[in-house]
């Protein structure tokens, strides 16, 4: 299993990666040298800007959107928008999310449901 830091550069990538390759914007980039919560916090606040920034507008309509992604590996796949949300940037990041959670929670952090999937709206 990746350490906490990976888990959480897997999880701000697969988020921030999908959106933008959907609306078709420059990938955010990051040096993925974090060693202290204070940089991962950091890392997520910048992922959560870049996410604002990118318009419903942008993304609508992109199912079928054809998207090339090359992996370091060199590897190239192909997806349509639907199938690289769904299918995989969305498992992947939550898959990345909820074993961070598990590994702060591991290391005796207090936290809870709540503190990953927020306080539900009222009806």
């Amino acid at each position: 299993m990746f350490n906490l830091a990976r888990q959480v550069r897997a999880a701000t990538d697969h988020a921030a990666n999908a959106a933008g390759r959907l609306a078709g914007k420059e990938l955010l980039k990051f040096s993925n040298d974090e060693t202290t919560i204070a940089q991962l916090k950091d890392r997520i606040a910048k992922t959560i800007d870049y996410l604002k920034n990118i318009k419903q507008s942008e993304i609508g309509g992109t199912e079928s959107k054809e998207i090339s992604i090359t992996f370091p590996s060199g590897q190239t796949r192909q997806f349509i928008g639907q199938s690289l949300l769904l299918g995989n940037s969305l498992p992947n990041f939550y898959f990345h999310a909820t074993t961070a959670y598990d590994i702060i929670r591991q290391c005796g952090v207090e936290i809870g449901k709540r503190d990953f999937m927020g306080t539900p709206p009222a009806s």
